[in-house]
């Protein structure tokens, strides 16, 4: 009788490399591991190989990457979401794509179940699982960190070495870390204590330090097409390939590391360093380009979007009707964001230095100092402040003919 199947969601890091073993010794499935690529670089290499030599039956390596920009970070990024002012959620929309993929086999090769790596203090537990549950709530989830022995990433260690299987890392490097187009997180060890300053030159992986920039600024400038990057420096480009650009100048001027202590889902919080050099220029453009284009109430309207966008995206709820709808308004918002903005990058810094749009609500005959008759003119001013200023003159009138009744 053949075994029933799990889909696993395999990064070959230190968790899903000692789960596949673990799941054969305590369920007897076959173990179909899947990797998500979402653009982790070398990581994948040689992952089909080190996923068979821990015991899985048959391995999917799926190339997410142009999807991942075009389908989750862009729509992101137009929303202007970034989580409690710092976190461009990079793990956060990486998520719901793999999760997809992973109900996506599963269905096809009529699994029973599928398995995740991620821990039962973080996020991913919730991003996966709901996902899950939101495309294919038949499917069975099993979450090993909730339910095995080993309580530590030491104790992980152990479980490797004793049972033979290779790992990417060591005792005396285990921080947790997570890698994409997008961007890559680094959490544990010392960063633990928020007291300890990051050793970034040891640390980093996409980016020098500020201090370590060059001493001369770079100069980019990137064009919109409603709202989507479409170029740099005028060169056209489709959205991957222009986001792995920005990565390579943002990093090599020390653009995009922050230090975050966040509220995870969960109710803790919990402290990371986090690269998104291509993302931290996006955004700054992207935001510039708004301010050429967007009138105040929609741009009022849109900050308050962002939190909320932000907050689902954060918490795993991307197949929600509330996220489709909530990017269906920014695209409409974002069909007058086209144009180019120059920016400025220098150790760590991003500074504006210029924009232009075909669709931009500055006009200099208005906003300038002289007389423009025909728009507007000095004398309009009375008028209206009279009509804003009423409920303040009508107050102090009540306030006044009170306190003389007294």
């Amino acid at each position: 009788m053949a075994k029933e199947k799990v889909v696993l969601a395999y990064s070959g890091g230190l968790d899903t490399s000692i789960i596949i073993r673990w799941l054969i010794e305590n369920y007897d499935y076959d173990v179909i591991a899947v990797c998500g690529d979402v653009g982790q670089g070398k990581e994948t290499d040689g992952l089909e190989e080190r996923a068979k030599a821990s015991g899985a039956s048959k391995v999917y390596i799926e190339d997410l990457r142009d999807e991942y920009v075009e389908d989750y970070i862009i729509p992101t990024l137009k929303a202007g979401a970034v989580y409690e002012g710092k976190y461009l959620l990079g793990t956060s929309h990486a998520r719901p794509i793999i999760a997809r993929r992973l109900v996506e086999i599963a269905e096809k090769e009529g699994a029973v179940a599928i398995c995740h790596g991620a821990t039962g203090k973080g996020n991913d537990q919730v991003r996966f699982e709901l996902t899950v549950k939101a495309l294919a709530p038949h499917l069975k989830i099993i979450a090993p960190w909730r339910i095995w022995d080993i309580k530590s990433r030491e104790d992980a260690v152990d479980y490797a070495e004793a049972h033979g299987i290779k790992i990417p890392v060591t005792k005396k490097d285990l921080y947790s870390r997570d890698r994409n187009i997008w961007h890559i997180s680094h959490e544990g060890m010392d960063l633990e204590d928020p007291a300890n300053e990051p050793q970034l030159d040891s640390l980093l992986k996409l980016s020098v330090s500020p201090e370590k920039a060059p001493d001369k600024p770079t100069y980019i400038k990137i064009g919109f097409e409603k709202g989507v990057p479409v170029s740099i420096d005028g060169e056209k480009m489709d959205p991957r390939p222009l986001v792995e650009k920005l990565n390579a100048i943002g990093g090599a001027n020390g653009v995009g590391i922050a230090d975050i202590v966040e509220d995870r889902l969960v109710g803790m919080k919990s402290r990371g360093v986090y690269e998104t050099p291509g993302g931290t220029i996006l955004y700054a453009a992207i935001q510039e380009l708004e301010y050429l284009c967007l009138d105040r109430d929609t741009q009022a309207f849109k900050r308050q979007a962002a939190i909320k966008f932000a907050e689902l995206v954060y918490d795993g709820k991307w197949f929600t009707p509330l996220r489709e709808a909530l990017s269906a308004m920014v695209d409409s918002m974002e069909e007058t964001v086209t144009g180019e903005v120059r920016l400025k990058l220098y150790k760590g810094a991003v500074t504006p230095a210029g924009a232009t749009s075909p669709y931009s609500l500055y006009n200099e005959d208005i906003a300038s100092f002289g007389d423009s008759h025909e728009l507007y003119s000095h004398k309009d001013a009375e008028g209206f402040i009279n009509l804003f200023g009423l409920p303040l003159k009508v107050r102090a009138m009540m306030k006044k003919a009170n306190k003389a009744d007294k």
